[in-house]
């Protein structure tokens, strides 16, 4: 090792999804959206000034800002807006997990929380989920410096009612608690109406997954007024121009789609239910989704050796080789036609699997 060597903060960085380089797959493993977005923002795009990107963006974010605040019904001083929810949650290790307690989140569980631990000089603490995958609310009694979990979880989809989340903040008044709701339009009540409530609460969302602007980068997050005014001064002695001027102005429109929001979802929801039980008259078992994806097990099928199966046919899912869940695959919920495929192809491979696990 070079002498400078010793002084470098090494982490083991999160390992995204694949974004496959190929033509006519069936894109399945990272959790996106199947259909586009409203077409509000398709004819914003055709309308954006190009001689605007000479220009800095509103480093007050004044229209999405504003347009989050109308659409959930809070004050504009209670929303913080970044580059996905990968940059808010970033942002909010930074300015609130500092005790020098360890933080508390699932040892199953969004694999960027480490991540974001190690890189930061954060101690935590990963507690285990319950046999059924479940957050098990008592576990979060503890003396910690914060606590942070995804409602409903991932990879596993499972969601925790309202009063558990309460039950978690009613037990820690004394640290920031962020709940991450990525998938929360899929299924499950959102935690946005408890933030009047409970001053150390942070809910953080992302136009990712239910408004299928994943390319984009928008992400937001909610919490009293005073919360939310210490993420902004972190923010801004970072980068103070962190969105850019397409992913506020086609952010802002697609808030105003509610209609187009609710029906995408719940196509989405419904494709969801029918193949849980296709996936299930299959022999395969999963923790109850409320999410865009199902987190699927077969007991009589090695994961990976199906992941990679799956994979030769251009049929791409996610595999985690982490202990507990190697035997799962992560499954994204996309169009009925291509979970069509996905299902004939499962058929398909059930009567013709070899004995040493390969394909005929």
């Amino acid at each position: 090792m070079r002498g400078w060597e010793a002084n470098v903060r090494a982490v083991t960085p999160y390992t995204p999804g694949e974004q496959p380089k190929l033509s006519h797959v069936v894109k399945l493993n990272t959790n996106e959206n199947p259909y586009p977005p409203s077409p509000l923002v398709a004819q914003k795009l055709k309308s954006f000034d190009p001689d605007t990107l000479r220009l800095y963006p509103d480093p007050a974010m004044s229209s999405l800002v504003q347009g989050l605040a109308d659409r959930y019904g809070v004050d504009r001083e209670q929303v913080f807006v970044g580059v996905g929810s990968d940059d808010v949650l970033s942002m909010a290790f930074l300015a609130f997990f500092n005790s020098g307690r360890p933080v508390l989140f699932p040892d199953i569980t969004y694999s960027f929380y480490d991540v974001w631990a190690e890189v930061y000089g954060i101690p935590y603490e990963q507690i285990p989920l319950d046999r059924q995958f479940g957050i098990v609310k008592e576990d979060y009694r503890r003396e910690n410096g914060g606590v942070v979990f995804p409602n409903p979880n991932a990879p596993t989809g499972a969601a925790l009612a309202l009063s558990e989340i309460e039950d978690i903040l009613c037990h820690n008044r004394d640290v920031v608690v962020i709940v991450d709701e990525a998938y929360v339009d899929f299924g499950t009540a959102s935690a946005i109406p408890l933030v009047e409530k409970y001053d150390n609460l942070l809910v953080v969302q992302t136009f990712s997954k239910s408004r299928s602007m994943a390319g984009l980068r928008v992400g937001f997050a909610v919490g009293s007024k005073k919360l939310i005014g210490y993420l902004y001064g972190v923010r801004n002695s970072v980068n103070s121009y962190t969105m850019n001027r397409f992913a506020l102005e086609l952010g802002a429109c697609a808030l105003k789609d509610e209609a187009y929001f609710r029906k995408t979802c719940q196509k989405i929801v419904n494709t969801r239910e029918r193949v849980k039980k296709e996936l299930a008259a299959l022999g395969f078992v999963f923790p109850d989704s409320k999410a865009n994806f199902i987190f699927a097990s077969h007991p009589a099928y090695d994961a990976k050796k199906l992941f990679e199966a799956l994979r030769q046919q251009h049929i791409f899912v996610r595999y985690f080789e982490k202990p507990r869940i190697s035997s799962y695959l992560r499954i994204t919920v996309g169009t009925d036609e291509q979970m069509d495929i996905l299902l004939a192809f499962l058929k398909k491979y059930m009567k013709k699997e070899t004995p040493d696990g390969r394909f005929s």
